[in-house]
C-alpha cells in the first residue's frame, strides 16, 4: 500500500512534466535542479512507478506519468478553482485579476479588450502583465496569470493545456506623419513601393501576413526600422520616419495620440486576437465579460 502522496512533491512533478526538462523547471520554481530531481525520486518511490524517461535532452512521461499528470492537472485545477472562490467572496477584499498580454499586441487594444472585466459587478483589481507569449503561456499552465492576450492562437507544439477563445479580427491601417502622408495618401498601396516603413519585427504573425500581401501586391517598401514595441514603432512614426501600419479599430486614437494621418486602408489582411484560458468553459467572470464585450461590441 502507498503511503499518502506529498503534494508538494506532486507539484514539482506537474511543473516539470509541463516544462519538458528539470532544468526549465528549475528556471520556473526558482529551485535547483538537484532538489527537484530529489524530489521527484521520493514521488516515484512512494508510487513504486517511474514517471519519466530520458529522450534526447529532454524527459518524456511513461505511461503511469501520463496518468499521474491527469490527476495532477485536476487536483491543481480544483484548487485553482477553490483560489477563485475564495478571491471573489465579498468579506476577503478584491479579487485580484491576473492578465498576460503579448508585447507585440498595441497598448491601446489592450486596454478595450481588458476593460469591460473591471466592470463586473465583482470587486476586481487588475493585475498587468506583459512580455513573449510563450512565457506569459507557461505562467497560464501553473495558473499564475488568469489569461493571456495573443494574436496567434495556442498550437499544439507547446505542451500546454489551455484553450483558445477567439475574441474577433480586424483589418490594418496604415498611417504618417501630415508631411510624409501628403506624399502617400495619392495611389495608395502602390505608393508604399519604395517609401519609408516601419514594421514589428519578423517573429510576429501579423510582420509574416503584411510580407505575403506586399509581396502579392508587387510592393517593396523601404524598411527603415523594426520594432517588438507598437508603441515605439508608432513614436518613431510621429517623428516622420516611415509609414506605420496598426489594426483598424484603434484608428481614432493612434492619430489622435501621435498626431499622424491614415494614408491608407488593407482589408486583405486580418489581424486575429484570442483570450487564451486554462478553462475550456470560461468560469471567471472577468475573462466572460471580456470575450462577450468583444465579440458583441468590440471587434464588429
Amino acid at each position: 500500500m502507498h503511503s499518502s502522496i506529498n503534494y508538494k512533491h506532486l507539484k514539482y512533478f506537474w511543473v516539470v512534466a509541463n516544462e519538458g526538462s528539470i532544468a526549465k523547471a528549475s528556471a520556473k520554481l526558482h529551485i535547483t535542479p538537484q532538489t527537484i530531481s530529489g524530489q521527484l525520486s521520493l514521488l516515484e518511490d512512494n508510487l513504486a512507478s517511474t514517471l519519466f524517461e530520458r529522450e534526447g535532452r529532454g524527459l518524456k512521461l511513461t505511461d503511469t506519468g501520463r496518468l499521474v499528470l491527469g490527476y495532477a492537472d485536476e487536483i491543481f485545477s480544483l484548487g485553482r478553482e477553490l483560489s477563485d472562490v475564495l478571491r471573489g467572496m465579498p468579506n476577503i477584499g478584491p479579487s485580484e485579476f491576473i492578465v498576460g498580454a503579448a508585447s507585440s499586441l498595441p497598448k491601446t487594444i489592450v486596454q478595450k479588450i481588458i476593460e469591460p472585466g473591471l466592470l463586473v459587478e465583482q470587486d476586481i483589481t487588475l493585475t498587468s502583465l506583459e512580455g513573449p507569449v510563450d512565457m506569459l503561456l507557461a505562467d497560464l499552465a501553473i495558473h499564475k496569470v488568469d489569461m493571456v492576450l495573443s494574436d496567434t492562437p495556442l498550437t499544439g507544439t507547446l505542451n500546454i493545456k489551455a484553450y483558445n477563445h477567439k475574441l474577433g479580427e480586424t483589418g490594418l491601417t496604415f498611417f504618417a506623419s501630415p508631411k510624409l502622408a501628403k506624399q502617400l495618401k495619392h495611389n495608395f498601396p502602390q505608393s508604399l513601393n519604395g517609401a519609408p516603413t516601419l514594421m514589428p519585427t519578423s517573429q510576429y504573425s501579423i510582420r509574416k501576413q503584411i510580407d505575403f500581401w506586399l509581396n502579392e501586391q508587387q510592393l517593396y517598401p523601404m524598411i527603415k526600422g523594426q520594432f517588438d514595441d507598437s508603441a515605439l514603432m508608432k513614436s518613431f512614426g510621429q517623428a516622420g520616419l516611415g509609414a506605420f501600419f496598426m489594426p483598424s479599430i484603434i484608428v481614432e486614437e493612434v492619430c489622435k495620440n501621435f498626431a499622424v494621418e491614415v494614408i491608407g486602408h488593407v482589408n486583405e489582411v486580418k489581424q486575429e486576437f484570442y483570450a487564451i484560458s486554462a478553462e475550456r468553459k470560461i468560469k471567471h467572470p472577468a475573462v466572460s465579460a471580456i470575450c462577450n464585450n468583444a465579440r458583441t461590441s468590440l471587434f464588429v
